[in-house]
């Protein structure tokens, strides 16, 4: 059994609110691509990515190209050994690990049909029954931030990371972050995230006027280093997030102090392979585990669910729905959120059956 067909499709996914972040950053309609990998047996394994604009080193509309390009080396690989023919695109292909992360996934999904394992079990072993989700809110009014905080607490959600630097206003970030501590009050998981676009002055500033609560920082700088400097400067938890993309970044998060948890992003990474030795490393230097990709919809959500139910006691901090935030839905049969919660799907492989009349006509096909 080998791979013997390569389709790849083009979704806009529009989210249900404009979401605004630091340094004038939006995310309303983006493109998302779906790969579907086709043995000569007829099955079919799905892989999605979507990298938002001015986030990530990463293009959508190069996706395409670089899929191509490694079709010479992907068609023909027998899908129950993933690691040799993903080490061997590395080495055809050096960077690009979003375009990567879509054929990795799709080759588990063909792997876990073909052992008629879910994704969980064979990444691990499922740890947990249900996830906790955290809900992200969109940086806006600090009254209006509240008012979603409220609105998702009373949903089940008990995590909360609002997004903070859209005008450059330390003290307007801080009342962001008051303000939902309160709507939520103690006890629920609350964390402001900057998305890099912080200076260390101003990401100090804001996190000194928070340090009486119980507050947690992500990512306000684009260095690792400033983000070490603000969290020794606030005495406050520091989650990364962009600079977090391979072993070597989480080992300098650590040795820098800046490692309390982390964001293990699945097109950052460049799929459940790199992701799974990631997430063996981060376990082992006792930080907590974010299991997540940029952006897209049901398909890669499944994946990140099933890396997500397969993480170890003690180690997962939560998940996000990321296909509860856009439309359309691509799989509608995949898990929805229920109480603050969600389960990855059952079936063997990722569990997911695309719509064929969302994908439309697709942009690539290749045999």
């Amino acid at each position: 059994m080998r791979v013997s067909k390569i389709t790849l499709w083009s979704v806009d996914l529009t989210s249900h609110e404009t979401y605004y972040m630091a340094e004038g950053k939006t995310c309303a309609t983006v493109e998302s691509h779906i790969l579907c990998l086709e043995t000569d047996t007829g099955l079919k394994g799905w892989g999605e990515v979507c990298p938002i604009p001015h986030y990530l080193p990463a293009f959508a509309k190069g996706v395409p190209s670089a899929v191509q390009e490694m079709a010479p080396e992907i068609l023909g690989i027998t899908p129950t050994g993933i690691d040799a023919p993903m080490r061997k695109l590395d080495g055809f292909l050096i960077g690009h690990n979003h375009a990567k992360s879509i054929v990795d996934m799709a080759l588990w999904d063909l792997f876990g049909q073909v052992t008629g394992q879910p994704l969980y079990d064979l990444l691990g072993g499922r740890t947990r029954k249900h996830m906790p989700l955290y809900h992200s809110i969109t940086c806006i009014d600090p009254d209006d931030m509240a008012q979603i905080a409220k609105e998702a607490y009373a949903t089940g959600i008990r995590q909360f990371q609002a997004k903070l630097g859209v005008d450059a206003d330390w003290a307007a970030d801080a009342e962001r972050l008051i303000k939902v501590r309160e709507a939520v009050g103690d006890g629920p998981l609350v964390y402001g995230d900057w998305n890099c676009g912080a200076s260390k002055l101003q990401a100090t500033r804001t996190g000194r006027a928070v340090a009486h609560l119980d507050i947690m920082l992500e990512q306000p700088c684009a260095t690792l280093e400033d983000c070490a400097a603000v969290r020794n400067a606030t005495g406050l938890p520091m989650k990364i997030d962009e600079n977090a993309f391979d072993q070597a970044s989480l080992l300098k998060a650590y040795e820098l102090g800046c490692l309390d948890a982390v964001a293990l992003k699945l097109s950052k990474f460049g799929g459940l392979s790199a992701m799974k030795r990631a997430r063996d490393l981060t376990v082992h230097l006792g930080a907590e585990i974010c299991a997540e990709c940029t952006w897209g919809s049901d398909i890669v959500t499944a994946a990140s669910l099933h890396f997500a139910a397969s993480t170890p006691h003690g180690s997962l901090l939560n998940v996000c729905d990321l296909s509860s935030y856009v439309g359309p839905r691509v799989a509608p049969d995949c898990p929805v959120r229920s109480e603050g919660r969600i389960a990855p799907p059952e079936g063997p492989g990722l569990g997911v059956t695309p719509d064929m009349d969302v994908l439309g006509e697709p942009i690539l096909e290749l045999s």
